[in-house]
């Protein structure tokens, strides 16, 4: 016998019937809302098509504006400021390599400037909104430090912000030192710890867990200075700062 496939489906009762209308209706009340919202936003676009010409034209200002800013200003002063800052850095890295008067010579040679060039100050002061501005903080803030001028090195240092894996640690740890100078070894603690946390490397990381267990020794807490001392055997064995664990945590340990 041959089958086939029924072309519709007619409701078998009323109920489905009425279904079927109520859907129906659910539907066509869907469209008119959508219809009524789109009604409505054409009118508000055509009654204030003025207001929303200008303030489309007032962003695109802006954003060009900015582009524009970064392109032709921003950029070839960033450029220019690097290059400033290079005899800077030169009499900088000669400080380090170098000692007494003549490293602090040096020293004050790269804050201020010599040869006709600027020092760190100038360009912090000359350029800034750039990068190399904020970097001078950093290298203004070890200047001071390795010149005995401890106040000066924290309040650079604390001027410098960066998320590099090594600077943003070492601009830390150095505001520790200034403080552990000016012996007030609480802040010194509290920024070494800072220090310590705010990167996971085999450079910073024990060494400012070392100076932090041994500033909380200092100060008699025991207790965090073998915490201090235990994370550094525990995740940084093959580090310098290792071999001098077992010299102190038996110290820490006895305060506990």
């Amino acid at each position: 016998m041959a089958t086939y496939k029924k072309k519709g489906h007619k409701p078998s009762n009323k109920e489905e019937q009425a279904k079927k209308v109520e859907d129906e209706s659910t539907t066509a009340e869907v469209f008119n809302t959508l219809d009524e919202g789109a009604n409505k936003t054409e009118a508000f676009v055509a009654k204030n098509q003025k207001y929303i010409y200008v303030i489309v034209g007032l962003a695109a200002v802006v954003i060009l504006g900015y582009l524009g800013w970064q392109r032709f200003v921003q950029e070839p002063k960033e450029l220019e400021a690097a290059n400033e800052m290079f005899q800077a850095q030169q009499y900088f890295d000669n400080a380090l390599a170098g000692s007494g008067a003549q490293s602090d010579s040096l020293y004050n040679m790269a804050l201020n400037g010599g040869e006709g060039k600027y020092g760190f100050l100038d360009i912090i002061e000359e350029y800034s909104s750039t990068n190399a501005a904020n970097l001078a903080n950093y290298y203004a803030g070890f200047a001071y430090l390795n010149s005995n001028r401890y106040q000066e090195a924290i309040e650079f240092l604390e001027d410098f912000n960066s998320d590099d894996e090594i600077l943003a640690p070492l601009a830390k740890g150095g505001i520790g030192d200034a403080f552990m100078q000016l012996n007030q070894p609480e802040e010194a603690l509290s920024y070494y710890d800072e220090a310590a946390s705010m990167r996971s490397n085999e450079f910073t990381t024990p060494r400012f867990l070392l100076k932090a267990a041994l500033t909380a020794i200092e100060l008699g807490k025991g207790e965090q200075a073998v915490k201090y001392l235990n994370r550094i055997k525990d995740e940084f064995s093959g580090a310098p700062e290792a071999n001098q664990v077992p010299v102190y945590l038996g110290r820490a340990q006895a305060m506990k």
